[in-house]
């Protein structure tokens, strides 16, 4: 059996992840009122069995103003833990270390789904769906986009009722068996509108320069990490670029990672873009691992772990990204949604696995005598 480096065990803190694979969080817009059901379970438990070393649930929020859409699942009741807490004892029990996002959307909050148009909910989603509007909050009082409505600029109050509704949030998190927790600051998020420039225009000490536009990011790393294990390690989703002139560039996003590492984040999961607008900024160039220089800058530059993460299928340059130190692991999303067994296939290809061992044994074991009798007979 050829030892990879994608399929090299990674350790943080006190977890051991058993390959270099994580399952991104990827949004289903299924919960009701924040709770997990049925479809979280098969949703996420096929790439436990699919052989992924980290899978992630999706974006949650931690208040209830804090949803994207009234799909988002929530940790901000006790209600929701064990919902969490059964999809949790499935994926431990099938080999994959889980972990969960926990977020804000500031003001993409209200938003409709995305096969409902990804624009804001309004009076027709009430009638027709039963489902009303609610008002956002953000740094500044600046739309999202053309056509969104205007957000409250958040008062001090504010901003420490979000901090705590983190903690508490890594509280039940913790409290549901996740081992791996992950704060959503990416992709024009709360914590990442008070990050850019483009989203923060506030003059207090929660705006301003860089170091006062990291404050929030810093504050509520300092406040999971009162409620999250010290055995557990900590990981926050950054835009290491805005694409935009006058945004976010990554040697801003380097200061970011040595401010939350000296905090107690260990992991920086590397993407990029979607500070706001409808469109993608004409400076985003897309290709198969067009983030993983950002991941390999961040990891040198912040001397700390990062996931490299956006358009990644190919097998052989996910192991090169790992053997070379680009990243320490790598996400894929849309990829493992077409082919859930995608690590699998990946342990087959590169001479990890020649004999199904890293199949479940229920499976493994079919697969495994198939393989004989096919190269028994010269097929396929």
């Amino acid at each position: 059996m050829a030892m990879t480096s994608l399929f090299t065990p990674l350790q943080l803190r006190g977890v051991t992840l058993k390959n270099r694979i994580v399952v991104s969080p990827m949004s289903q817009y299924r919960a009701k009122e924040g709770v997990a059901d049925d479809w979280h379970l098969v949703h996420l438990g096929r790439f436990a069995l699919g052989g992924a070393g980290l899978v992630f649930a999706e974006a949650t929020a931690v208040e209830a103003r804090g949803r994207r859409t009234h799909g988002d699942l929530g940790l901000w009741s006790d209600a929701q833990v064990e919902p969490l807490a059964r999809v949790v004892r499935f994926l431990e029990a099938e080999g994959a270390v889980a972990g969960i996002q926990l977020g804000h959307a500031g003001r993409k909050a209200s938003e409709r789904r995305p096969w409902h148009g990804e624009t804001p909910v309004d009076a027709t989603d009430a009638e027709e769906r039963g489902e009303a509007p609610w008002p956002a909050i953000a740094p500044s009082p600046l739309a999202y986009a053309d056509g969104w409505p205007e957000p409250q600029a958040m008062t001090d109050d504010d901003v420490a009722q979000v901090i705590d509704a983190f903690e508490a949030a890594a509280g039940r998190a913790a409290a549901a068996g996740f081992r791996v927790l992950e704060i959503y600051a990416a992709h024009g998020f709360l914590i990442h509108q008070f990050l850019s420039p483009l989203a923060n225009l506030r003059t207090d000490r929660w705006g301003g320069d860089g170091a006062g536009r990291r404050r929030f990011a810093v504050e509520v790393a300092r406040a999971v990490r009162r409620a999250w294990p010290e055995r557990l390690p900590l990981s926050f989703r950054l835009s290491a670029t805005d694409w935009v002139e006058g945004g976010l560039e990554v040697d801003d996003t380097v200061a970011v990672a040595r401010a939350l590492a000296a905090e107690g984040v260990d992991l920086i999961d590397v993407s990029s873009g979607g500070i706001g607008g409808r469109e993608r900024p004409q400076r985003m160039a897309l290709a198969q691992g067009f983030q993983v220089p950002f991941a390999e800058t961040v990891r040198r530059e912040a001397a700390i772990a990062t996931i490299a993460v956006g358009l990644l299928w190919d097998v052989e340059a996910c192991d090169a990204i790992v053997r070379d130190g680009r990243a320490d692991l790598v996400a894929l999303a849309r990829e493992v949604l077409d082919d859930s067994n995608w690590p699998l296939h990946a342990a087959r290809h590169l001479g990890a696995d020649t004999e199904h061992a890293h199949w479940p044994v229920e499976a493994g074991w079919w697969l495994m005598k198939r393989q004989r009798l096919l190269d028994r007979l010269g097929l396929r």
